[in-house]
């Protein structure tokens, strides 16, 4: 992938983290009486903006970049995949240091005297809070989604090397692309028959958490980025869209998740179906990202290259842990007004204090933890830094040229 196409998704990473911070400032200010809840601006439309989850296209970016290499061995046999131990590794190194220590320290100033809630903290250090109706959302509450990330790269782990085993059968490159698009098929259809045996079938309401927010539920956001990498795989150079597609199918797909957020209403089918079908969105939007000709990128692209938009999307996963409990130690303190009047600069002052402390935490905790997957070369193996000298082989010794005897003197 070029590297303004990098840029690009850096620039969609800033743009989502920005959103999931105002979102939750948003909800921070909602009113609730025996009349019902009140949003902090009484305007659906302005709702149905704020409130467009975004949660989806990090499932699908994520997916994508992660499944090309597996994409690219199973369709080409490009050999150079990692094996599942590098990369869930590497995929460590990134996580978790900076998640281990918000978990740690909100957890202990939440949690004054021990033991504290004890079970909140080894399910949140274990991945598995999103399986507890009760605590799925607390110390960090939207860190529910990194159990999710885990379940997929243990997916991931398990069936890319299964589909580049199955594909290396196959004679023809259109059959190895078949295959790999139905197993994405599979993996996105499975959590919508879920969705539907626990709406239709069983009853379960919307507000149990560990069933509708679970890997089980939530895998095909995932599935529809793993599609999108067989796909860029398998097309290559051919098929690339021009400007006007390009525009055209990046606001088609923008004005479908804005409608689906408008008319989505809790246990009606567009709430139900709402993840599902946001994912199919935003893998139409990151195709027309992605798959543009190089000679005639539209001009919006320019947008999600900004630096400024960038170098949010790079410090966007300490935006994203530490956004939440800045917001509600900001408000407790009272350094947030309290009315629903104040949600607009309450939301100018969280998202400035957020990328501030998020900048200082990707430097000071995320970058250096990143550079641990350094302790492993590129063949996965445990980087030796001291290595030692190699004995060198005693030069072989040479026989001396042979001399002519010299003739006599008369």
């Amino acid at each position: 992938m070029s590297g303004t196409r990098r840029l690009e998704l850096q620039g969609y990473r800033g743009l989502a983290a920005l959103s999931t911070v105002v979102f939750h400032v948003w909800q921070q200010y909602y009113v609730y009486d025996a009349r019902g809840a009140h949003p902090p601006v009484d305007s659906p439309y302005l709702g149905a903006l704020i409130s467009l989850e975004v949660i989806d296209l990090f499932f699908v970016m994520s997916a994508y970049l992660l499944t090309l290499s597996y994409a690219r061995a199973a369709i080409d046999g490009d050999d150079r995949t990692r094996s599942g131990g590098d990369f869930l590794f590497r995929r460590a190194t990134r996580i978790l240091p900076l998640y281990f220590l918000a978990v740690l320290v909100v957890w202990s100033l939440r949690n004054p005297a021990l033991p504290g809630d004890w079970r909140d903290l080894l399910e949140h250090l274990t991945f598995t809070h999103v399986f507890d109706q009760r605590r799925i959302f607390y110390t960090l509450g939207p860190t529910w989604s990194l159990s999710l990330e885990i379940a997929f790269y243990l997916t991931l782990v398990a069936v890319g090397p299964l589909a580049i085993r199955a594909c290396r059968r196959l004679r023809t490159r259109r059959a190895r692309v078949a295959l790999c698009a139905a197993g994405c098929a599979a993996l996105y259809l499975a959590p919508i028959a879920w969705i539907a045996v626990a709406h239709h079938a069983l009853g379960v309401p919307y507000t149990n958490w560990p069933v509708y927010f679970g890997p089980q539920a939530r895998l095909g956001g995932f599935a529809a980025g793993m599609l999108l990498a067989v796909l860029l795989v398998a097309l290559g150079e051919r098929c690339r869209v021009g400007a006007r597609r390009a525009t055209a199918m990046a606001l088609t797909a923008a004005a479908g998740l804005y409608a689906l957020s408008y008319h989505s209403e809790p246990e009606n089918p567009w709430h139900t179906y709402y993840h599902p079908l946001a994912a199919l969105l935003w893998f139409a939007l990151l195709y027309a990202t992605l798959h543009v000709r190089t000679s005639a990128r539209p001009r919006w692209h320019a947008l999600l290259r900004a630096r400024w938009l960038t170098g949010v999307g790079l410090v966007s996963y300490s935006l994203y842990i530490w956004h939440e409990p800045l917001m509600l130690l900001l408000y407790d303190t009272g350094a947030l007004p309290r009315s629903r009047a104040g949600f607009l600069p309450a939301a100018v002052f969280v998202v400035a204090a957020g990328v501030l402390v998020a900048t200082v935490s990707y430097w000071a905790v995320e970058y250096p933890g990143s550079l641990l997957a350094g302790l492993r070369d590129k063949k996965g193996r445990p980087r030796d830094f001291y290595p030692q000298p190699q004995p060198q082989p005693a030069p072989e010794s040479k026989p001396e040229p042979r001399r002519e005897a010299e003739p006599a003197v008369r």
